[in-house]
């Protein structure tokens, strides 16, 4: 009796928006050691931010709801405790801040027996508190959802019966925060006794209130909020081989936008939101950053600021950090974008053509290809400058550049 062969398993390949959609675009070589070769970076402090100020905002807003504590919070009774409770959750995974970024703590310094020296708030801290009393005060009342995990299949881009994996991927995300809002609410002048910012720049935007135009007033929508632990970044690129963080984040919206309509309870999806935190409390590296996209017109907010410009193209890095107003910063750090269905369409073509990027470099490799020669290296000087694998890599545009040779 012959006994048949057992076929192969049937494995849809699985494809996040930030794990996988924007670090491949970050660096095709990158991503491949660091995602599909489990390689962790050995100083991932961009990474511990983003996922510290995530957990910080997400326990926050669970605070609120259960003790409704008003704002604004105080950091050493409210937000420190928080904060001690997301970094010890980072440990775990291996995740450090540089001290420079973070309080000490007893927890990743057991050497110190006295912390008065070191128990304030340093950068991170500093932000999260920002982002609480600033952004929180006006976003708690309005969420819906938080962390919500949203999935979705696609057709394989390029599908060949004898060589692609499979004739499906999925796509999976988190939508950091979900509102759900009704025509009237943009009405209300005051909400929960306080005016709410996030609603005042709604209104102020005419592309959301065309969007909203024909909704009735007893109507919900919704509306995708992202944080993201960064500076805004430019509106305009120039250089050809940086990465188009401000186009990237919109693709993100949009295909959220799409994997969130798909679910049984959704609502009509109007607009997407991020706010980029950084911008609360800048850093010296981020106001010269400001400072070059201002003086070449690479930004879409600030130069409506007469006096915050000035005092930023009249600083010098050396210099201490100038006092930035409250509505510049906070101006910096909102970003209204508004969902529409063919640009929807769009951004779905174009994580398609990132897929079959990925699917294409890893058949090359499991065809024997080396992993150099089957995945590209190209990225901007900074990426690569913090990049791990410089050693080695091919990108000869700052190979060895920090190496010293005795």
């Amino acid at each position: 009796m012959k006994l048949p062969a057992k076929s192969r398993p049937y494995k849809i390949p699985e494809y996040s928006l930030t794990g996988d959609l924007l670090s491949f675009l970050t660096c095709n070589l990158q991503y491949r050691y660091q995602n599909k070769g489990t390689l962790p970076p050995s100083k991932p402090v961009q990474r511990w931010f983003g996922e510290f100020i995530h957990g910080v905002l997400e326990e926050a807003f669970l605070d609120w709801k259960y003790k409704q504590t008003q704002f604004p919070w105080d950091w050493l009774e409210n937000i420190r405790p928080i904060e001690e409770q997301i970094d010890l959750r980072l440990q775990v995974r291996g995740l450090y801040p540089y001290d420079e970024d973070l309080f000490f703590s007893m927890s990743n310094h057991p050497e110190i027996d006295d912390l008065n020296e070191h128990d304030h708030k340093k950068l991170a801290s500093a932000r999260a508190e920002k982002a609480i009393n600033i952004w929180g005060k006006h976003l708690f009342p309005l969420i819906d959802s938080s962390e919500l995990l949203i999935k979705g299949v696609r057709q394989m881009p390029n599908y060949n019966e004898n060589i692609s994996r499979s004739n499906y991927y999925g796509i999976n995300g988190v939508v950091d925060v979900l509102t759900s809002i009704k025509i009237n609410d943009l009405e209300q002048s005051n909400l929960d006794n306080f005016d709410n910012l996030i609603i005042k720049f709604l209104k102020r935007d005419p592309e959301f209130q065309k969007r909203i135009a024909g909704y009735k007033d007893n109507e919900d929508y919704e509306i995708i909020i992202d944080y993201k632990g960064m500076k805004r970044p430019p509106s305009v690129v120039t250089d050809l081989n940086v990465e188009d963080n401000w186009e990237n984040h919109k693709q993100q919206i949009l295909t959220y936008s799409w994997l969130r309509s798909k679910q049984e309870d959704s609502k009509p999806i109007v607009a997407g939101i991020i706010f980029y935190l950084n911008e609360l409390v800048p850093s010296k590296e981020d106001l010269a950053l400001i400072k070059d996209e201002l003086e070449n017109n690479l930004t879409d907010v600030g130069c409506e600021f007469e006096r915050d410009v000035d005092l930023i193209r009249n600083w010098e890095e050396e210099d201490k950090a100038p006092e930035l107003s409250d509505e510049f910063k906070i101006s910096r750090s909102i970003r209204i974008i508004n969902v529409d269905e063919n640009e929807k369409n769009d951004a779905l073509l174009k994580f398609d053509s990132v897929v079959a990027k990925i699917e294409d470099s890893l058949i090359r490799e499991m065809k024997g290809c080396k992993i150099q020669e089957a995945w590209k290296a190209e990225s901007d000087e900074r990426t690569c400058s913090a990049c791990d694998f410089r050693t080695f890599c091919k990108n000869n545009s700052v190979k060895n550049k920090d190496i010293r040779i005795p």
